[in-house]
């Protein structure tokens, strides 16, 4: 859902650390566990299609701007293995900041 304002990063975390609680249901972390630094791979153990059920959320949540699909495209795949949930706050912010037109 976009905004006319922009979106405050510890806000988006916290939705994002919920929706990522959600998505691994009983394997998950308590959301308060989930920071910036917490890597998608290594830390919370996410496979390819609990990232794919993110994106849906995501969508769900913010609109078509939040596009993690094409987000993850634009990346290196090193970049991708060492994606944080701070990187993913951060790419939200921006492409759902007014005007980004994302």
């Amino acid at each position: 859902m976009k905004t006319t304002a922009a979106p405050d990063e510890r806000h988006v975390l916290g939705e994002v650390a919920e929706m990522i609680t959600t998505v691994l249901g009983d394997y998950a972390p308590d959301a308060v566990e989930i920071g910036p630094h917490s890597r998608f791979g290594d830390d919370l153990e996410m496979e390819s299609i609990d990232l794919v059920t993110l994106a849906g959320l995501l969508a769900d949540r913010y609109g078509p701007d939040a596009n993690f699909a094409a987000y993850l495209a634009s990346l290196e795949l090193d970049e991708i293995i060492a994606l944080t949930v701070g990187d993913l706050v951060a790419y939200l912010c921006r492409a759902l900041r007014p005007g980004a037109g994302g």
